[in-house]
């Protein structure tokens, strides 16, 4: 070590650092909270650090008088070595957590803005995990089989920033000053790499609470499955854990509890999450709004639990590597009890620690925990030393798994290129793609019918392709055939590419946010289209994130669904989609505009797509050819009928009412009909695509749709739609009762004559 130990352990001990426990024998200390069949037990090394003990003795005899102890001095002169290398390795990590908050309280000073408590109170987990335990190339952030780190409570973002930048990544100091500042690469919370970011180790965006914890749930998932699809018996390829910090807030949040029941129940044992258990939120101490037990919570889904202390830095270490040990198939839930804001006296421990109130008490701060007066964000040349021993450690492990990638691609070509073009997202383009879906030939069908057909295309086409359902599958008709079933138990295995969700909508958007964000797999997932709402917070992330890896099967999607009720007919929900920035919204009008939604949520890589399906039959545009139509909704819009005469008038109209508009523009010569399935797709195409399916001239416009009305006014002068909720009613009835028919149309034509 290049490094004064003494002078780091002077400015731990100073700081009263509970984490520098690693300078003591451990007699004294718990090691965990541990689930054991019987219960709960503890845990300690008493018997080790007592054979310790004895050594030490034994070489403190002189050797003449008994060389019995012979053997006990070399072995205690071994232990004792080891004593010392792990006691310098404990005193770098509590300078380097101690730094770290040096960071976090630097730039929330800086920026006037952010949340400190997170920061200060988890720097010992943040020590040990990048520091010791996870396995990551700071040179390579996208080595496919990395440990994966998700920080839930992202508002606590600057810890994120400064243990990357502690551990090498390509997260220059003057991002870190820059925090939260117009182009920076240290956002006020993380974010997933995209056109407006790119910050090196981001492995998910986060920040609403209880989202994190279900992306790990995701990644767990893709990471099994991966494993079970992709390892041999000769070589190993991915093998690594999920980790995740959370808070209060994030297990207050119900898509967790959604997502932590799914996890148990599925085994996923690759996957650790930290609670950092400080008993503050923002507006009270956390008494004041929980009183449950959260780790007794935890431990009947089935997880295997811990309770430790997280400013212990010796305990985290040890109930790490104790969790990641346990391939018991319970996933871990490590309760760190820890004081939100640690070394900020004026605020530690109080929930106004959480945010910025502390900013006026950062330099006395800084002194106290033993960082050097008046310097700004530093990092000790030991610090970086030790760190730099730490991506030689790792270095060393990627390239062993390179070795065997190399070896196991030689030995699986096929499957090599399968797995590099997933990771690759590379996929034929949507033209090729198209083209090699046969033709449906489909009668009056539903097109969550025609949906089932063509999901068995998309899965041949693209081998990571896979979906799930909430409980559905009956309904929405997203199951692959012949594809298997995920998860343990029952039919299933971690090579099945249909998930059962469970009732668990929000989970299931979260879970699919996670597949995407994890970079092998292609996730769909089903569910009625009114019950959007249970996820739609992880629709508008993926969104932000421009999670083109995911789509969501929207089934039953308007007043057509009839004796169900207006609980059950949406009528707000497709427009509610179509505000949300980069998401795609499809609504087929028949089974070769659903080739092509199918098509075009599979290729297009800016952003995710939701497939609108309808539960009754529809009827087939037969008058254009299928690849038409096809070739016309990949661009989002389409002449669907094309006037007889002079152009008088068009007519627009999406989904279940394409056919309604095309029957009431029959006899009428200067009408033209327009399929719009996706306002997104065609304000993407040229100005002159754009005034050759809808002439600037022809200002004599009528949309129509069954739903609310607004979004259709950009481009018609009167709409045809429901601004009202429906009523249980067979659906042919609701439909003909709220003008969705050709009648109502053609009398909407006729007054505009």
């Amino acid at each position: 070590m290049k490094f004064s130990m003494l002078a780091i352990a002077a400015a731990a001990l100073t700081a009263g650092v509970n984490g520098f426990a690693g300078t003591q024998m451990p007699a004294a200390r718990t090691f965990a909270v541990r689930q054991v069949r019987a219960g709960f037990h503890k845990v300690d090394f008493n018997a080790t650090n007592a054979y310790a003990r004895r050594s030490k003795k034994g070489m403190m005899r002189n050797d003449s008088s008994n060389e019995r102890y012979s053997k006990a001095g070399n072995a205690c002169s071994t232990m004792l070595k080891a004593t010392e290398v792990e006691t310098d390795k404990m005193a770098a990590l509590a300078t380097a957590a101690n730094e770290a908050r040096g960071l976090a309280m630097d730039s929330i000073a800086a920026a006037h803005s952010g949340h400190m408590g997170l920061p200060l109170g988890a720097a010992e987990i943040g020590a040990s995990l990048y520091g010791s335990q996870m396995t990551y190339n700071a040179k390579d952030p996208q080595w496919m089989n990395r440990d994966r780190f998700i920080l839930s409570a992202g508002h606590g973002s600057m810890f994120l920033y400064s243990w990357l930048n502690l551990a090498g990544f390509d997260l220059p100091m003057e991002e870190v000053k820059n925090f939260r500042q117009h182009h920076s690469m240290t956002p006020g919370h993380p974010e997933f790499p995209n056109s407006e970011h790119n910050t090196p180790g981001i492995e998910c965006t986060t920040g609403p609470l209880g989202q994190g914890v279900a992306n790990a749930v995701g990644f767990a998932v893709s990471e099994k499955m991966a494993a079970a699809k992709y390892n041999t018996e000769d070589h190993t390829i991915f093998d690594h854990h999920i980790y995740a910090l959370a808070g209060d807030g994030c297990f207050q949040e119900g898509v967790s509890a959604e997502a932590a029941a799914f996890a148990a129940h599925e085994k996923l044992d690759n996957l650790i999450i930290f609670y950092d258990a400080n008993e503050v939120t923002l507006d009270k101490m956390a008494e004041y709004t929980q009183s449950e037990d959260v780790l007794k919570r935890y431990e009947a889904y089935g997880w295997e639990v811990y309770d430790i202390d997280g400013h212990d830095l010796a305990v985290i270490e040890e109930t790490i590597a104790a969790a990641k040990a346990s391939n018991n198939g319970k996933p871990k839930f490590i309760k760190c009890n820890t004081i939100i804001g640690k070394g900020m006296e004026e605020t530690e421990g109080t929930n106004a620690a959480h945010g910025e109130a502390g900013v006026p008490y950062v330099d006395n701060a800084k002194k106290n925990i033993g960082l050097p007066e008046g310097e700004k964000w530093f990092v000790s040349e030991g610090t970086r030393d030790y760190f730099g021993e730490v991506q030689a450690k790792n270095e060393a492990t990627y390239n062993e798994w390179q070795a065997t990638y190399k070896a196991w691609s030689e030995a699986n070509p096929d499957m090599a290129k399968e797995l590099e073009d997933a990771i690759a997202d590379n996929v034929m383009s949507a033209d090729d793609m198209i083209a090699a879906i046969p033709e449906l030939n489909a009668g009056a069908e539903a097109t969550r019918v025609s949906g089932y057909k063509v999901i068995q295309e998309i899965s041949k086409l693209v081998p990571n392709y896979i979906s799930g359902s909430a409980d559905l599958h009956g309904s929405t008709r997203n199951y692959i055939d012949g594809a298997g079933n995920f998860g343990a138990g029952f039919d299933k295995d971690y090579a099945g590419k249909n998930l059962y969700f469970g009732i668990r909508e929000h989970a299931m958007g979260s879970i699919l946010n996670g597949i995407a964000y994890h970079g092998i797999f292609k996730a769909s997932g089903s569910t009625f289209l009114v019950f959007v709402d249970y996820f739609r917070p992880t629709v508008r992330v993926a969104g932000l994130a421009e999670l083109g890896r995911v789509s969501w099967i929207l089934t039953h999607d308007s007043i057509g669904v009839g004796e169900d009720g207006p609980t059950h007919q949406p009528v707000e929900t497709v427009s509610g989609l179509r505000v949300i920035p980069n998401v795609d919204v499809y609504r087929p009008a028949d089974a070769e505009e659903t080739v092509a939604a199918f098509v075009s949520s599979v290729t297009r890589k800016e952003g995710p797509t939701a497939l609108i399906f309808s539960r009754q039959n529809l009827d087939q545009n037969d008058a254009v050819p299928a690849m038409e139509r096809r070739a016309g909704a990949l661009k989002g819009a389409y002449v669907a009928k094309k006037e007889e005469g002079d152009l008088d008038t068009i007519v627009l109209a999406t989904g279940s009412e394409v056919q309604h508009a095309l029957k009431a523009a029959e006899g009428r010569a200067g009408v033209r009909v327009v399929s719009m399935p996706c306002m997104e797709a065609f304000e993407r195409q040229s100005d002159e695509y754009k005034e050759e399916v809808l002439p600037s001239s022809c200002t004599k416009r009528v949309a129509m749709e069954a739903g609310v009305s607004g979004l259709w006014y950009k481009y018609a002068s009167k709409v045809v739609g429901v601004d009202r909720f429906g009523f249980s009613a067979p659906g042919d009835i609701v439909m003909k009762e709220l003008g969705m028919s050709a009648d109502n149309l053609s009398g909407v034509l006729d007054s505009m004559q």
